[in-house]
Formats: C-alpha cells, sequence, structure tokens
C-alpha cells in the first residue's frame, strides 16, 4: 500500500486509525468539504471508521457529518497510509484510508461537524488544491489529470 505524508518518527508509537474518503462526483464537478481546522482547509469528505462500524457505514456518516449530503453506489478505488499526529485526540496515528468513489443524492442538513463546509470544485482544480496529497493522488488518477 503506498504510503504518502510525513516520514515515519523513529521510536514513535502509532496507533492504526482505518478511515474510509469520498471522491463524490457529478460529472467534472466534485463536492469537498473546506475546513477552517489546522493547515488542511480542503478535503474529501470522510474520517476515521469507529470500532466496530463498517467502512461504508463510517463513510455515509462522514460524508454527512462534513457535507451534509446523501450519497450512493461507493465503489472502493484503492487504499493508501499516513502517519501523522492527531492534535483533535493528541496521539500519533498510522492511517489506513480507503478512498471510494460516490455519486452524490441530495443534501439532507447543513453539516453537523464544527467549521466544515461543503463546497462544489471541478474535478481539474480540486487535483491542485485539495489539502492532503494522497487526495489529490487519487482525484488525478480517477479523472486522469
Amino acid at each position: 500500500m503506498r504510503r504518502f505524508g510525513e516520514a515515519i518518527k523513529s521510536g514513535q508509537a502509532y496507533a492504526d486509525r482505518p478511515g474510509a474518503y469520498a471522491i463524490i462526483a457529478d460529472g467534472a464537478w466534485l463536492l469537498l468539504a473546506r475546513t477552517t481546522v489546522r493547515d488542511q482547509t480542503l478535503l474529501l469528505p470522510g474520517g476515521g471508521i469507529d470500532k466496530g462500524e463498517h467502512p461504508l457505514a463510517g463513510l455515509h456518516r462522514e460524508v454527512i457529518e462534513e457535507t451534509g449530503w446523501r450519497v450512493a453506489r461507493p465503489r472502493r478505488l484503492g487504499a493508501y497510509q499516513r502517519y501523522v499526529f492527531m492534535p483533535e485526540y493528541g496521539w500519533w496515528a498510522h492511517k489506513i484510508c480507503a478512498v471510494y468513489l460516490c455519486h452524490p443524492v441530495r443534501q439532507l442538513a447543513p453539516p453537523t461537524e464544527p467549521d466544515h463546509f461543503p463546497v462544489w470544485m471541478r474535478a481539474t482544480d480540486a487535483a491542485e488544491r485539495l489539502s492532503v496529497g494522497a487526495e489529490r493522488h487519487f482525484v488525478r488518477r480517477q479523472f486522469r489529470i
């Protein structure tokens, strides 16, 4: 599995943190999550899968929390890993992230996640502007950019 981001810190203990992320596409347009949290301002909607939660259930929950949208027909595109400090939890994580292609259905409500806002953007722009390198990689690969 390909690794993105920071190098592994020697001697640092990491907790495994599985996650699911969505490329939500309507033609050449993507639904993304804009946030004012930390240095990551534009993201694929998604996040950590809770213990005992099925990855697809976690994907749907995270998309609703971060965008307010319901999605359909998730198809797994692949996965990547990152080693990163998670300040919201205060620990180091080995993130194992599955990426799914989804189709938007409709917006159910505003996002419930604080400081998250849905934004539509062309895939070509998202491929340059997403905050996480792995997310840019998957968008470029999916849209052959």
